[in-house]
């Protein structure tokens, strides 16, 4: 190493190091792919799409890609990050060959997306009953559902992709509609359903809310297994999913539901003469009393004649943000914002926040889109269909290996980003001894006690027959 005069060091760098792994962190993926059976699943359902002779699984090349996604790749051609990686990934499939076997697919999108799904579901039901009480789906009722949140956001596209198209915010590409579980404060979440729409879809159009819906609920293990799903499903949206469709399917399968409610002039005009008494303090994100926010119950002012019997209708009325403007639906100088539900137990401070951490949703998209969402990379749409099923099985895999390895920690709801810095870009060595293969990580690497502990839980797990 050189002198230097500067704040760093002047090492002299060659490419001669041997049995070095630099994304030695990401073993827990593989770890968690082979804990649940999800490598068995995927590679039973795309059997169908083996060549003969094929020498890579096709099953394993859609799990390696998803995998690429989870450490930063947003392109096929980043699946070379884990080619590179023998030790820990395996035998990796070229360029090439991952570009034919997305083609291969992309030919029979519709029935590749199901058995993709099938096995989803399958890994899935599996994950939640191994997390036990840290399942998501644990101990929910009526009173504490499993909320399914639903939104949709915007995917810009550079260039001339099939069905790419012109945004209502004036930009091009497409407007893809997602269904996420909410791991409420203990966790982040994991999609269910990820529908690909061209960039001039509706937002409120009820067809493709109603799609995703009941793709997200056949993804639920009780679901599945034939059991009546009921109240202790909520659904939540914001006001594109609140039209008198999707309400009325929900009605009609007595799901619980918490929708956005569109305001017009002649309904805040009606909001306007509750009486002052009736409002009381809304609640922060804390569960403390918010100053300056109000909520009441304005089912009995408003004319709800063609919405479903039992819907009520909760508002919020709020000081504006400083500089903020107001609009015609705004009372007393209050800004309003309202949504339905069919809950007909609880405090409406209680149920105006459940509605409002919705915005986790956003989170979730966020999420979302720094594990391949905010490109979609590929020509043709149904390649692009594609694309997506493998960028849910990478967010879900996040998910299952938080779940099941970093409960207790911080890192449970650590975000992709921060995941790949701390925990899956740390370097590693291969030794080899006593016929066995050791991944030793580095020992300076400030999270790799983490990395070991959630390994050892990941590793001790029973294994599938």
């Amino acid at each position: 190493m050189s002198e230097s005069t500067g704040f760093y060091p002047m090492p002299v760098v060659d490419a001669a190091g041997n049995g070095v792994v630099s994304h030695a962190g990401a073993v827990l993926l593989a770890d968690t792919a082979r804990a649940l059976g999800l490598d068995r699943e995927l590679s039973a359902a795309l059997g169908p799409w083996r060549r003969p002779m094929a020498v890579h699984d096709p099953g394993k090349i859609v799990l390696d890609l998803a995998m690429a996604l989870v450490i930063g790749g947003d392109c096929l051609a980043d699946i070379a990050q884990l080619r590179a990686e023998p030790a820990v990934f395996g035998q990796v499939a070229s360029d090439a060959t991952v570009s034919r076997l997305i083609s291969t697919l992309a030919a029979d999108a519709s029935r590749v997306l199901a058995a993709i799904n099938t096995a989803r579901a399958v890994v899935r039901a599996r994950a939640w009953k191994t997390a036990g009480a840290d399942a998501p789906d644990h101990a929910c009722t009526a009173e504490d559902p499993l909320i399914i949140d639903l939104d949709a956001t915007l995917v810009t596209a550079h260039s001339e992709k099939e069905l790419a198209a012109a945004t209502f915010k004036r930009g091009f590409g497409f407007h893809p509609l997602c269904a996420f579980v909410d791991h409420q404060a203990k966790g982040t979440g994991e999609p269910l359903a990820m529908m690909l729409r061209p960039g001039n879809a509706g937002s409120n159009t009820a067809a493709d809310h109603l799609t995703v819906i009941r793709e997200a609920l056949r993804q639920l293990p009780f679901a599945a297994k034939g059991g009546r799903i009921g109240r202790k499903v909520l659904i939540r949206a914001d006001s594109a999913g609140g039209t008198h469709d999707v309400v009325e399917w929900l009605s009609q399968r007595h799901l619980s539901y918490s929708l956005g409610f569109t305001l017009t002039e002649e309904t805040a005009a009606a909001i306007a003469m509750i009486p002052d008494h009736v409002w009381t303090p809304a609640c922060d994100a804390d569960g403390a009393i918010r100053d300056g926010a109000w909520v009441a119950e304005a089912t009995g002012v408003l004319d709800l004649t063609g919405w479903p019997k039992g819907m009520r209708v909760i508002v919020r009325a709020e000081r504006p943000h400083p500089g903020a403007q107001l609009r015609f639906t705004d009372v007393h100088g209050n800004r309003l914002t309202a949504f339905a539900t069919n809950t007909t137990r609880g405090q409406l401070a209680d149920l105006e926040l459940r509605h409002r951490r919705r915005a986790r949703c956003e989170d979730r998209i966020r999420a979302s889109k720094d594990t391949g969402l905010r490109n979609l990379p590929l020509h043709g749409y149904a390649q692009n269909q594609i694309w997506l099923a493998i960028v849910t099985l990478a967010i879900e895999l996040t998910a299952w290996m938080q779940t099941l390895a970093l409960t207790g920690t911080d890192a449970r709801r650590w975000e992709p980003k921060r995941l790949r810095l701390r925990l899956f870009s740390i370097p590693g060595r291969i030794a080899r001894h006593a016929r066995r293969v050791h991944l030793r990580l580095s020992r300076h690497a400030p999270c790799n006690t983490l990395i070991i502990t959630a390994h050892q839980r990941l590793t001790a797990l029973p294994q599938l027959a």
